[in-house]
């Protein structure tokens, strides 16, 4: 469970405050950059024609879930969490859009265990039927599925058929025996009313490791052909009149690769425009304004690969979770390319203090070095894999200074990134103590001095989150009030 932090005690306290006044270390989301990621998402998705579910993990509000999935809009409202904690703290929200006229669905995450059904139970019951899905990736998992239904007032839960496609972090290796127990057990548990499986469902956390430009979007096509196999088999064992099923992909940086700009509506097979009045490429054509971006990002694979799938009777899903911050570890995958993935678009920070300062105290007693109070617990230690030749060139810092205030001129991650890097980052760190380093040129070094507040992009977005019981909103759209607090969203931590 987790302890309550009043929201608007927060608020009166810290907004309209500058970031000056705020205590440290803390951490710090841009309403501009979150919003313009979470349309950019909105608009992707809907351009293609493909199911939305957006993940809430890495920030855990209210606030931005209700930009993930459009406030305004009517479209259905898909989610995942992964925690039961965070279900639970959405009720009241669903429940706001279901009477809208919205369906909804949350999806808990992690394969099911004994401990979290009764939480479960009280989730669906309070939602109502067709509202929850659960994860499976064992046949011993199955039998909890008639306990869920029978807790939760009869509600029949959905189900994904969690698969590994590389990551082995959970789930079944298509064509496996493993698979296909899974597979035999689902559709006997569905046959028997206990359950109704909704498709079936991947996270590729291996794309993280991607370091060219769109190199991600491979990956993507690969999730979708390992779903293809596994849903065929499953199509093929399972009796008719059933609701198509759902081919579910994603992890950040393969799912923002539909982002791609020659990526235009796919839906239908011959050439058929889409709701949103976009028209279709024809897979074996490349009409397109865009063609001298093309030459090494596979967008005519998976157009062809998107339409198949449709025209085989499949409903396609995307999911995503860190996009709408991002972080340093998503311009290290480089997804997208520059132009549409860069450090102007990182929308996370945390704000920190520099405590101290080393001339020449860093290797070969050359670099400067400096102490932020913000450590392993205010950031997360989470790397960016080396993935150089020789190791120990590209990037391997805990987090990068951001360009600001007495740093505005401090060099930021470009287009070589994590390949080439210089500026101030923290280069150790331990339980409250961040040691920044200089890496460059002496002559190119930018000052810092005792006192001097500083904000730092985090490796990794979700964990850094994970360590704050809220974060404070800015708003860069507001010229000459940059700095100002906005609003505060408090986090559902816990679990």
């Amino acid at each position: 469970m987790a302890v309550h932090v009043d929201k608007d005690l927060l608020r009166a306290h810290f907004v309209g405050k500058n970031l000056s006044e705020a205590i440290t270390p803390s951490v710090v989301l841009d309403l501009a950059k979150v919003e313009a990621n979470c349309n950019l998402m909105l608009e992707a998705a809907e351009r293609l024609q493909l199911s939305w579910r957006a993940h809430i993990k890495t920030h855990k509000t209210e606030e931005l879930t209700r930009l993930q999935v459009g406030d305004k809009s009517s479209s259905p409202v898909n989610l995942i969490v992964s925690t039961i904690i965070e279900a639970e703290r959405l009720v009241p929200l669903l429940k706001e859009y279901q009477g809208k006229g919205r369906k909804v669905n949350v999806l808990y995450s992690f394969p099911l265990y004994p401990s979290c059904i009764d939480r479960l139970a009280a989730v669906s019951a309070s939602l109502g039927a067709g509202a929850l899905t659960v994860m499976v990736d064992h046949p011993d998992q199955v039998p909890y599925l008639s306990t869920l239904a029978a807790k939760s007032g009869g509600n029949a839960p959905l189900v994904f058929l969690k698969v590994n496609i590389g990551s082995n972090r959970a789930g079944v290796i298509p064509g496996s025996p493993d698979c296909t127990e899974v597979i035999d057990a689902l559709l006997a548990s569905e046959q028997a009313g206990r359950s109704a499986l909704l498709g079936v469902y991947t996270h590729a956390g291996h794309s993280y490791g991607a370091r060219k430009d769109w190199e991600a979007m491979n990956i993507l096509s690969d999730e979708f052909e390992a779903l293809k196999q596994v849903a065929e088999q499953v199509r093929d064992k399972r009796g008719p009149g059933k609701d198509p099923l759902v081919l579910s992909v994603g992890a950040t940086p393969t799912a923002t690769t539909i982002q791609h700009p020659d990526l235009v509506s796919t839906n239908g097979v011959n050439g058929t425009n889409g709701t949103n009045g976009a028209h279709s490429i024809d897979a074996d054509t490349d009409d397109t304004k865009t063609a001298d971006i093309l030459t090494t990002v596979p967008t005519r694979h998976l157009k062809h690969l998107l339409k198949t799938l449709k025209a085989s009777g499949f409903a396609l899903e995307v999911h995503a979770g860190v996009y709408p911050t991002l972080d340093i570890q998503q311009l290290a995958a480089h997804a997208r390319d520059a132009r549409t993935l860069n450090s102007d678009m990182i929308a996370i920070t945390v704000l920190a203090d520099v405590a101290s300062v080393y001339r020449a105290r860093g290797p070969d007693d050359a670099a400067t070095e400096a102490l932020v109070n913000a450590g392993c617990i205010a950031l997360g230690r989470e790397p960016c894999e080396d993935k150089g030749a020789p190791p120990g060139r590209h990037y391997s810092a805990w987090g990068i200074l951001m360009p600001w205030r007495e740093l505005a001129n401090a060099p930021a991650p470009g287009p070589d990134f994590p390949a080439v890097h210089r500026g101030w980052e923290v280069a150790k760190l331990s339980q409250e103590h961040g040691v920044l380093r200089w890496v460059g040129r002496k002559e190119d070094e930018v000052p810092l001095r005792v006192g001097q507040r500083v904000r730092i992009w985090p490796n990794h977005s979700c964990i850094t989150g994970a360590a704050h019981a809220y974060y404070l909103v800015v708003d860069s759209r507001n010229e000459g009030r940059e700095d100002e607090i906005v609003d505060v969203w408090v986090r559902w931590n816990g679990w």
